[in-house]
């Protein structure tokens, strides 16, 4: 009698998708998500690419043509208060803009999550001694510390980038703390730690790969408040200095013209608005990914 087995069909193994594949997936069908993607791109590829896009240097102009409307001759959206073209300058503000709106939250992200996952996975008087530290900034609203900060420091774009990198390293050891005491009790953390494993390899290992997901996740909402802020410190003189264009700084120097020509003052707030909006919709399409229930 011939074996069974040996009409059995073999069904190769599928190897299921990994986590991140699925996340991947999921952002892509996400539409609002993907187009808030394309908007950052376009911008981020415009900045990079600023000597090629802008029409015009964006540190020359003619008083002869000052506050011209959208639609002029030659400038399309119109000049600042120096004769200027808006279009040019918005393009190169860009790169500053985009680099005071990314920069502190990834060093933020960077030393806030070490001081989270440590205090989190320590426990005891070292998690209670690095947190209430933190938690001393929080007596203070945001935008505050970070004047004072400006201030104290001075005007410039490095100081106004440290600033910044202080007001979010607090938020993002929090968030990291939390998620990394949850994940501490976790029966495959204890498995390690009964198997031999040691602290570091533990964090390195197993920790790392469950936390910072998360964490990214809350620290890409938080770039649309850096540039807000960033945007903020060069209205007040306190970031970026003149003639450099940068939104902020652009929308300060502007303020007079606004009854005069409104639509082309506004149209550094305009991009503010644009970039921060994009990127708290790609915020929310990544946290809605990373979601384990779907």
């Amino acid at each position: 009698m011939a074996d069974a087995t040996l009409n059995t069909p073999v069904i190769p193994a599928v190897r299921s998708a990994g986590y991140w594949q699925n996340v991947g997936a999921r952002l892509v069908r996400d539409k609002t998500a993907m187009a808030a993607a394309s908007v950052l791109l376009l911008l981020l590829l415009a900045a990079i690419f600023a000597p090629l896009v802008a029409p015009m240097d964006p540190l020359e102009g003619r008083l002869i043509n000052r506050l011209k409307p959208i639609g002029t001759e030659g400038h399309l959206l119109g000049t600042d208060e120096l004769g200027r073209d808006m279009l040019s300058r918005l393009i190169w503000g860009g790169r500053l803009s985009l680099l005071m709106g990314v920069t502190p939250v990834v060093l933020a992200f960077i030393i806030g999550s070490a001081i989270g996952i440590i205090a989190g996975y320590a426990g005891g008087w070292t998690n209670t001694l690095i947190m209430r530290t933190v938690d001393v900034f929080y007596a203070f609203p945001s935008v505050l510390l970070a004047v004072a900060l400006s201030g104290a420091l001075g005007a410039g774009l490095g100081n106004a980038l440290l600033s910044l990198t202080v007001v979010f390293i607090p938020p993002i050891a929090r968030v990291a703390e939390s998620v990394t005491t949850r994940l501490r009790s976790s029966d495959f953390i204890e498995a390690a730690r009964a198997s031999g494993a040691g602290a570091f390899t533990i964090v390195r290992v197993h920790v790392l790969g469950n936390v910072l997901g998360p964490i990214f996740v809350y620290a890409t909402s938080l770039i649309a408040v850096s540039m807000i802020l960033a945007s903020g410190l060069s209205f007040l003189g306190l970031g970026v200095r003149p003639p450099n264009p940068e939104w902020g700084l652009m929308l300060n120097t502007l303020r007079t013209a606004i009854y005069v020509q409104p639509w082309v003052a506004a149209l550094p707030g305009a991009m503010i608005f644009l970039v921060s909006i994009s990127f708290n919709l790609l915020s929310d399409g990544l946290r809605s990914a990373m979601e384990v229930r779907q």
